[in-house]
């Protein structure tokens, strides 16, 4: 069951008597867990028969002892143990998910990992109630998720305004939300985002990010790639080191691709690499700057400063030094 139908039951007023939410990504978790709460009970119910604990805290035997409870002046109670991955014992769990009390909703918020399969109350659950896995968005399809949820507010989004937005967040799709969240503020519904409304209310730059940069070195701009990565050494709020590695990686993957795929059509290159075609047209030309050696040679230099940003083998050298040396490096 998807997040989405999880959502509509819960409005419905359709509960399971347990849920688990798990795994990698924590926006999904959250958005369930606080629609169950906020659909549970009713404001004045919420006093008697709502429980929030937090599993680093929580007591076992306490936490169940609640779940056994028996709502007060309400159809039903409310027992949410948040941050689940912090407990340690869940024995007494694993007993009362043999039997779960009816009337209690039991969520557990267990979040940036998955539950161990050979868990007992994971079993449980399955057959009791409802399990659901939360994973991570894959990047190749982050655009798609930020188009579609900026839908949703009401908005539409250039190309440039959500690849500013996907390269400054990466795949956290709390900071994505919270971000459109602040557009929505001061944006009439209907509007078109654009990278100005980025850079004025997001404080993303228009012409200093790893979207820019990562133009730049596929066209081969030496100065204007040294002066995006300059940037980025003076704000270094304005992305990482890591990330800028990853862009640049993605890229000369693509193109070592697209080496081997020449008699490919750009609609099969779009296809296999999960592309726009329009996107695929523009970068089969850096093919003709970086011959498949070059390509195969800017991997190796990605893979070393990937190490390198991480504090492996970087000697004394400042961010802003190894930007310098990694452009440098992949240009020459």
């Amino acid at each position: 069951m998807s997040e989405v139908e999880i959502i509509k039951k819960v409005k419905q007023k359709d509960f399971a008597p347990v849920y688990i939410l798990h795994g990698e990504e924590p926006y999904f978790i959250d958005l369930i867990t606080q629609a169950i709460i906020e659909n549970a009970l009713d404001e004045s119910e919420r006093d008697f028969n709502q429980t929030i604990l937090y599993g680093k805290d929580c007591d076992p035997v306490a936490l169940v002892s609640q779940a056994k409870t028996y709502p007060m002046m309400a159809e039903r109670q409310l027992v949410v143990l948040k941050e689940a991955q912090d407990m340690k014992d869940w024995d007494m769990v694993d007993a009362y998910l043999q039997n779960p009390v009816p009337t209690t909703v039991f969520v557990i918020a267990h979040k940036y990992k998955k539950v161990d399969g050979r868990k007992k109350f994971l079993k449980e659950a399955n057959k009791k109630g409802v399990v659901f896995l939360s994973e991570k968005v894959k990047d190749w399809n982050l655009n798609a998720w930020i188009q579609d949820f900026v839908k949703q507010q009401g908005f539409s989004i250039t190309d440039k305004a959500l690849n500013l937005l996907a390269n400054a967040t990466g795949n956290d799709l709390s900071k994505i939300t919270k971000e459109v969240d602040k557009l929505s503020i001061v944006l009439e519904k209907g509007t078109q985002i654009s990278d100005i409304h980025i850079e004025e209310n997001i404080g993303i730059s228009k012409d200093y990010n790893v979207w820019e940069l990562k133009s730049a070195v596929q066209e081969r701009q030496v100065k204007k790639a040294l002066e995006i990565v300059k940037y980025f050494d003076q704000n270094p709020k304005a992305t990482a080191g890591v990330v800028v590695v990853s862009t640049l990686f993605e890229l000369f993957k693509q193109l070592m691709y697209m080496h081997f795929s020449k008699n490919n059509t750009d609609q099969e290159i779009a296809t296999g690499l999960k592309m726009n075609p329009f996107i695929v047209r523009k970068t089969r030309q850096a093919t003709k700057i970086f011959p498949v050696k070059k390509t195969a040679k800017n991997i190796a230099i990605l893979q070393e400063f990937d190490l390198k940003f991480k504090g492996i083998n970087r000697g004394q050298a400042t961010d802003g030094e190894l930007y310098k040396e990694l452009i440098y490096r992949l240009l020459h």
